[in-house]
């Protein structure tokens, strides 16, 4: 049953900032003609937005059902006594045509009283049009009075460092650091499995009801670390490695640094960057994301250069609990 790479079908999501680059430039067929789909929910485990996969027979099995039924075999014997009732991660395209929100996540110290979920998550910049921004962690010197006067005064983006990306970049998001991912901009985003965001500034703009979007300014500051210095983009080490932390390890690779996607007993997912590769009679290509099981032969884990030029990709571990 799990004899190749587990693919799920992508759970797209409306947002007021959305368009159509993962049409036009993933060259995916979107549920509708004229929506602004922001994200693309890749690899989930959400209570309502469930990844699932087809078995040979033609049924299907959700990404839950692996994670409770079948631990070992698909996740690897590290993860066997994981504490966690769902998969501890959640992996999304998205496609920003506008500014986010200027936001942030709990952190697990706070969580709790605010009655939702830490969120810790990696930006890796696929695509950067000329002039797109990132605004993240507060500029160097900022102050919880000052910064509580910038949202008095709408001033809230000048109190925010702003950085500019090119493809390729990667910046990590811990819990409790301000940010917003800017217009012209297709990311992928890796993070904890939590949905909790708290918007302490959106522009000025209303929803796609026409109405104003809800802001969460007393648990944004009760969220917002004042002590963290302003991020900057992760250099990878001498293999390949971009972001380690408790939550997930991230490796940029190619097809000339590596021929196996991993080892034998252990599981990773493997986002596509560019180019095209074949691994276990599955053909990947930019924009795919799929699951490698902890269970799957190192011989059928071997890599093949199924196009022209490079191929680039993102390898994503959970580390042992």
């Amino acid at each position: 049953m799990f004899d190749s790479l587990l693919t799920f079908a992508p759970l797209y999501q409306t947002r007021v900032w959305g368009g159509r680059r993962l049409e036009t430039l993933l060259g995916r067929t979107l549920p509708e003609t004229d929506t602004p789909y922001g994200e693309s929910w890749e690899v989930s485990d959400r209570e309502h937005e469930q990844s699932a996969f087809t078995l040979p027979d033609g049924g299907s099995m959700t990404l839950n059902e692996l994670w409770l039924q079948h631990r070992e075999t698909v996740f690897g014997a590290t993860l066997a006594g994981h504490p966690a009732q769902r998969y501890p991660l959640l992996m999304k395209i998205l496609d920003a045509c506008d500014d986010l929100s200027i936001q942030v996540h709990p952190p697990a110290a706070v969580a709790p009283e605010l009655r939702g979920e830490p969120k810790t998550e990696m930006w890796y910049v696929l695509h950067a049009e000329p002039g797109a921004k990132i605004y993240a962690g507060l500029r160097e010197g900022m102050t919880r009075e000052a910064f509580e006067e910038s949202i008095r005064s709408g001033t809230v983006a000048d109190a925010v460092q702003m950085l500019e990306p090119r493809a390729g970049d990667c910046l990590f998001i811990p819990s409790g650091l301000i940010h917003a991912i800017g217009a012209g901009l297709v990311i992928y985003e890796v993070q904890q499995n939590s949905d909790t965001t708290y918007r302490v500034f959106d522009w000025n703009r209303v929803g796609l009801d026409g109405k104003p979007r809800q802001m969460h300014v007393q648990e944004s500051l009760l969220s917002i670390d004042f002590a963290e210095s302003p991020p900057a983009f992760q250099k990878a080490d001498a293999q390949g490695r971009l972001v380690t932390c408790e939550f997930f390890e991230i490796r940029e690779a190619s097809i000339h640094d590596t021929t196996a996607l991993g080892i034998e007993g252990e599981h990773l997912v493997v986002a596509m960057i560019e180019g095209t590769i074949t691994v276990a009679g599955k053909t990947l290509v930019a924009g795919d994301f799929a699951l490698v099981p902890a269970c799957l032969n190192g011989v059928k884990r071997g890599i093949k250069n199924a196009g022209e030029g490079n191929a680039r990709w993102l390898e994503i571990r959970i580390p042992a609990p």
